[in-house]
């Protein structure tokens, strides 16, 4: 009996896990490429209308059912239409992390979209409004283009309140130390950030706001990858009850520097470069415990980008214009034993560029 009983308790946890994990189980991406991984090994999806060269974000239910997706331009429903006022949105395709969904803390219909522009231009960070309830359930955009702040980089993320139910997300200003943390309630949007200056300078040529930002898994750290001229990535504890960025940790001597991850164990930082001007395209793993760094694999590809934690538990590598995703197979081990597979797999013909989707992150429960 007691067996039984453990057999059924673990059955149930599997269930509870697998549920929480639904809601980024639907990828799309890069040109009309997709992933599904509702049934575990992810599998080619052929039906999506995303093209974006990099960023983009994908909204499901709890379950793992579409709803939508966008490339932070364009906002295409479950059908695979794009939604009546589902144009014009102000991120960019050639944003590194274009957008971002987040659902309404009081409401299962209504999503925020964040957005941010290209390289530090004056579209800034914005946010539009989306009801699930419009077009008889297929939803559409309500109100567009709520401007936050300009100018920021092209970072953008995301992780749940301490309290379990309301959400940061985090930017950061650009020509500037800031980063910024907007808390969205089951009022809105509280628009005053709270700010914290912390770490490098975001500044220079255009092309230095280029580069993703991440949490942990655990929702207690914060990695930004900082491209050229500054060639670093930057590691920070995050509060998530007050949305403060302290503690900066920099990590030096990445050739343009892209996508960052961490992996789920949040003890290893996994980033992207590509060599000045692109052409050693390089994964890297980081300690954070010792500040090792170690380079776990050398890809074919002239440029990689976005690293994203699967809901398997590894770790994708976006291929500008790849047949396959790279992927980090053991990401909580040390160096080689992460096992990164360049041709890690195929997208059914579909090609990745340097984006994969932005979801917000769970945190602590």
């Amino acid at each position: 009996m007691h067996n039984r009983f453990l057999l059924l308790l673990g059955i149930w946890l599997l269930g509870f896990q697998a549920s929480a994990q639904q809601q980024q189980s639907i990828w799309y991406f890069g040109g009309e490429a997709g992933l599904d991984f509702r049934k575990g090994a992810p599998e080619p999806l052929l039906d999506g209308k995303l093209s974006t060269y990099e960023g983009c974000a994908v909204a499901t239910t709890s379950r793992g059912q579409l709803l939508f997706y966008t490339n932070g331009v364009n906002v295409w429903n479950r059908q695979h239409q794009l939604m009546p006022n589902g144009k014009g949105l102000m991120g960019s395709k050639s944003s590194a992390q274009s957008a971002l969904i987040v659902p309404d803390p009081g409401s299962g219909n209504v999503f925020y979209i964040f957005t941010t522009a290209a390289e530090g231009t004056s579209g800034g960070m914005r946010y539009s409004v989306l009801d699930m309830t419009a077009e008889g359930g297929l939803g559409d955009i309500k109100r567009t283009n709520a401007l936050l702040i300009s100018p920021v980089a092209e970072k953008l993320a995301a992780v749940r309140h301490r309290n379990g139910k309301d959400v940061w997300v985090v930017g950061h200003r650009w020509n500037s130390g800031a980063f910024v943390s907007y808390l969205v309630t089951a009022d809105g949007i509280v628009t005053k950030p709270n700010l914290s200056n912390v770490g490098s300078m975001h500044a220079g040529p255009g092309r230095n706001a280029i580069g993703c930002m991440k949490f942990s898994p655990d929702g207690r750290k914060l990695a930004v990858a900082i491209w050229r001229e500054a060639n670093r990535v930057e590691v920070f504890d995050f509060d998530n009850a007050t949305g403060k960025v302290a503690n900066p940790k920099a990590y030096k001597g990445f050739e343009e520097a892209y996508g960052v991850e961490f992996s789920p164990d949040a003890s290893k930082l996994y980033v992207t470069s590509n060599g000045n001007g692109g052409g050693n395209a390089q994964v890297w793993q980081v300690n954070l415990k010792t500040g090792e760094k170690t380079a776990i694999g050398n890809s074919a590809n002239r440029k990689i980008g976005s690293l994203q934690l699967g809901p398997d538990g590894r770790i994708y590598v976006a291929r500008e214009d790849n047949p396959f995703l790279g992927v980090i197979q053991e990401p909580n081990a040390a160096g080689a034993a992460c096992k990164y597979a360049d041709d890690g797999i195929k997208l059914g013909g579909r090609r990745s560029k340097l984006g994969l989707p932005n979801f917000v992150q769970v945190g602590p429960r």
